[in-house]
Formats: C-alpha cells, structure tokens, sequence
C-alpha cells in the first residue's frame, strides 16, 4: 500500500465525506455571514467578533483541505485476510513482552473502535508494516530505548 493511502472502514469514509459536505455548504455559509455582521459592526481592529469568525473561517477551511486531500487518497474497505500486518489490521502483539492488542490505521476511524489505534507511520506501525503472523521486530522509543515486537496475530478489521 502506498504512503500516502489511507485505510478507511466504510462507516469512518461516510462520516467524513458527510463532515466535509457539511463544512464545505452550510457551515461556510454560516461563517461567511457571521464575517459580514462583524464587519458591519464597524472598526475592524477592536472588533473581537470579526476575528474569532475570521479564525474559525481559517479552521474550517484548513479541515476542507485536509479532508479532501484524505479522500482523495482513501482505500475503502477490509484488506486481505493474509495474516501480513497493514493498514486495516487488528494486531495482536508481544511489545516489550506485553501483550497488546490494536488497530494498524487512521486516527479517523479511531471514533468508531474501543481499539487503541497506531498509524502505519507511527515507529510501532512503520517497524511492524509488511511483518507477518511468527514475525519479529523492533523499534527505538522516544527515550532511545529498543523495543521488541513479536506479531501473535493479524485479522482485517470489520468495523
């Protein structure tokens, strides 16, 4: 899978081209229209209504980018049941002898699971991308220290 796809379960796909449908129409109506009464106010320089509108029009159209470009490069749906750890993965893992469980994939679908979620990028994700089921690696924490991963199990997510 490409860098740049990201794995998307059709229900977490849905609630974002519906958030995006939404701050694209409506709410940058809305913004457009509290900019314009704040504007009419007067002085622009001491009018705290103009600014906080025009702040959260610099937000809003931020999250558009973001989730348009999201979109664009979206996989919708449920990998191969191949025991290779991937985006869309339930993992179970020993890390450090422990064991966890986890969901290799976006932050977005991380509303929709009680599943603790790691990016593919993340240095778990990225040492454990591509490993299969009996595999093991490893990844350097933030404090420097070498963390050993064992891959125990790996099943598509389902949402």
């Amino acid at each position: 899978m490409a860098d740049n796809v990201t794995w998307l379960t059709q229900e977490a796909h849905d609630r974002l081209k519906a958030e995006l449908e939404h701050l694209s129409g409506p709410a940058r109506t809305e913004i457009a229209e509290r900019i314009a009464a704040a504007r009419d106010e007067g002085d622009l320089k001491e009018n705290g209504g103009y600014h906080a509108a025009r702040e959260e029009q610099a937000k809003n159209e931020a999250r558009i980018r973001e989730l348009t470009e999201k979109l664009r490069t979206v996989q919708v749906g449920t990998p191969a049941d191949d025991g290779t750890v991937e985006a869309g993965m339930v993992v179970t893992a020993l890390v450090a002898g422990d064991e966890m469980t986890f969901l290799l994939g976006s932050r977005e679908i991380a509303g929709t699971t009680d599943l603790d979620v790691y990016s593919p990028t993340s240095p778990l994700g990225a040492a454990i991308d591509g490993k299969k089921v009996g595999d093991a690696a490893s990844y350097t924490a933030p404090n420097g220290r070498e963390i050993p991963v064992e891959i125990t199990s790996a099943k598509p997510f389902h949402g």
